[in-house]
C-alpha cells in the first residue's frame, strides 16, 4: 500500500506516516459528501452561518497546537503559524456575517410590462478542493467557508507534507458541529485525482498551485465540463518609484519578500527600482536583508526558518544557481548553508535581467530580485513585463498617483500602495494572465460556485 509520510523541514525528522486512499476509497467519500449536501443545502444560509461561527470560535481556541502543527509539518515560523489561525477564523466570522446577504435573493424585472423576475443563488453539490502546502490551514479555509455558506459541500486535496493539518481541520469542523461527511479529506495520488474531477458528483474545482499544476487540473476539468477557480503562481513587482520614501519602502519590502520564509504567492519577489533612487534603496535594504536571524521556527527570535522541504530547498538554490549563471549577482546570501534543514538565508541578487529564473519565473523563497529601471515609467513597463498577474505594490508619496497607476495601468488582481499584506476577507483575492482566474473573499468567493437561477413570474 502506498504511504505519505510526512517530515520536520528544521530537523529532518519524521512525523507520520499516513495509508493512500484507494480511487473506490476516495469516491466512497465523495459519495458521502453529496448525500451530507443534498441535507445541507435545505438549509437557509441564516442557518447555516451559526455553524461557521462556532468553527470560527473552535480554530481560536485551538490556536497554539494548529500553529505548532503547521510549524513542524511545513517550518512556517510559529508567529506566523498563530497569524494564519487568526484569519481563518476571521473568514469564518466574516462569511457567516456577511453571507445571508450576499446570497440572498435578488428581485428583477423582466419584459415589456416589467414582470416580476427574482434571481437565486443556489448551492451545486460537491467541490474539489486542491490545496498546496504553504499555507497550510488558510488555503482549504477560504473555500471551504464560501462554500459551507453556500450551501455547497467540500472534498479536500491537501498537499502531501501538510496532511496533518488537512486532517486535523477536518476535526475541529466536526467537533463545531458540522455534519461528519460534508467535509472530506482525501489522500490521493494525482491519477486518483483526475478520476475524482471527472466524477459526476463533482459540480467545481479550484485549485490554489503551479501555472503548471493550474493548466493540468484546467484541462482536465474542461474535458469533463466542470467549472474552476484557479489561484495560480506568480512573481509580484514591487515598484519603488522616484518620490518613494526608502524607509516605508524598505521596511515593507523586508517583510513583503520574507513574510512565510517568502513562501507566499502574493510575496513582493520583483523590485523594480528606478535610476533615481536604485543606490539609495539598494544599500538600505541589503544592510537590513543581511541583518535577519534565520534559524528554529519555534525560536522567538528567529525571523526566517527553513523552506517546506529538501525539495523545496533544491528547487530555490537551482534557481538562483542558474540566474547567477546567466549574470546576476548575489549581494547577500545566494548559497545554501551547511548543517541540517531546508534553510535558505535571506538573498538579494541584482543585474536581473530576462532570460533568468529571478526575473521570468517565481522563486518560492527568501529571494529579492532587484531589477533597475530608467524611470518611473520604465519601473511599470518592467513590472508588466511578466506573464504572472497575481499581486504587485507601489512606493509612492503621492498616493493619488499611485491608486491611479494601480486602477489604470498595473495588470494585475491585487496592488498595495506603501505597505504589505497577504489576504483580507474583505478584499477579493485572485489574479489573472499565468496567475489563474476566479476570485476568493470580499464576497466574491461566495458566487464562484453557484447556480445563479433566473426564475420569470407572470
Amino acid at each position: 500500500m502506498s504511504t505519505i509520510t510526512t517530515r520536520n523541514p528544521a530537523t529532518g525528522e519524521t512525523i507520520e506516516t499516513y495509508p493512500m486512499m484507494s480511487v473506490q476509497d476516495a469516491t466512497a467519500k465523495l459519495e458521502a459528501a453529496h448525500a451530507a449536501f443534498l441535507e445541507w443545502r435545505t438549509l437557509s444560509h441564516a442557518d447555516r452561518a451559526p455553524y461557521l461561527s462556532k468553527i470560527a470560535q473552535k480554530l481560536r481556541d485551538s490556536a497554539e497546537e494548529l500553529a505548532a502543527l503547521m510549524t513542524r509539518e511545513t517550518g512556517k515560523l510559529l508567529a506566523d503559524g498563530k497569524r494564519e489561525v487568526e484569519i481563518c477564523a476571521a473568514i469564518f466570522d466574516y462569511t457567516a456575517k456577511h453571507g445571508p446577504d450576499a446570497l440572498a435573493d435578488e428581485e428583477r424585472t423582466h419584459g415589456p410590462k416589467g414582470s416580476r423576475g427574482v434571481v437565486s443563488y443556489q448551492p451545486l453539490g460537491v467541490i474539489y478542493s486542491i490545496q498546496p502546502w504553504n499555507f497550510p490551514l488558510y488555503q482549504p479555509v477560504r473555500v471551504l467557508a464560501a462554500n459551507l455558506m453556500t450551501g455547497n459541500a467540500c472534498v479536500l486535496k491537501h498537499a502531501s507534507i501538510c496532511t496533518g493539518t488537512g486532517l486535523r481541520l477536518r476535526e475541529l469542523c466536526i467537533a463545531a458541529g458540522l455534519p461528519e461527511d460534508l467535509f472530506q479529506v482525501i489522500l490521493i495520488d494525482h491519477d486518483t485525482s483526475d478520476t475524482l474531477i471527472a466524477h459526476p458528483l463533482v459540480r467545481g474545482v479550484t485549485l490554489t498551485g503551479s501555472d503548471t499544476a493550474g493548466r493540468h487540473v484546467g484541462a482536465v476539468a474542461a474535458k469533463a465540463l466542470k467549472k474552476t477557480v484557479l489561484e495560480l503562481g506568480s512573481n509580484d513587482a514591487y515598484l519603488v518609484l522616484e518620490d518613494a520614501d526608502i524607509e516605508t519602502a524598505v521596511k515593507f519590502s523586508l517583510m513583503g519578500r520574507l513574510y512565510n520564509n517568502g513562501q507566499t504567492c502574493v510575496a513582493a519577489k520583483r523590485f523594480v527600482v528606478p535610476d533615481k533612487v536604485y543606490d539609495a534603496f539598494v544599500t538600505a535594504y541589503v544592510a537590513q536583508m543581511k541583518a535577519i536571524k534565520m534559524g528554529d521556527p519555534t525560536d522567538e527570535d528567529s525571523q526566517l526558518g527553513p523552506l517546506s522541504s529538501q525539495d523545496q530547498l533544491d528547487a530555490v538554490s537551482d534557481q538562483v544557481k542558474d540566474s547567477l549563471a546567466k549574470g546576476a549577482r548575489a549581494l547577500c546570501g545566494g548559497a545554501v548553508p551547511e548543517g541540517p534543514g531546508a534553510y535558505y538565508p535571506a538573498t538579494v541578487l541584482v543585474d536581473v535581467t530576462p532570460g533568468m529564473p529571478a526575473y521570468d519565473d517565481e522563486i518560492f523563497g527568501p529571494v529579492a530580485a532587484i531589477i533597475r529601471a530608467k524611470d518611473d515609467e520604465d519601473a511599470m513597463r518592467i513590472a508588466n513585463d511578466s506573464r504572472y498577474g497575481l499581486g504587485g505594490g507601489i512606493f509612492c508619496k503621492d498616493e493619488e498617483r499611485a491608486l491611479r497607476l494601480a486602477r489604470d495601468h498595473f495588470d494585475t488582481g491585487m496592488i498595495r500602495i506603501n505597505s504589505f499584506g497577504a489576504a483580507d476577507p474583505n478584499m477579493p483575492f485572485g489574479g489573472v494572465k499565468d496567475s489563474g482566474y476566479g476570485r476568493e473573499h470580499g464576497g466574491f468567493g461566495l458566487k464562484e460556485f453557484v447556480n445563479v437561477k433566473a426564475i420569470f413570474l407572470p
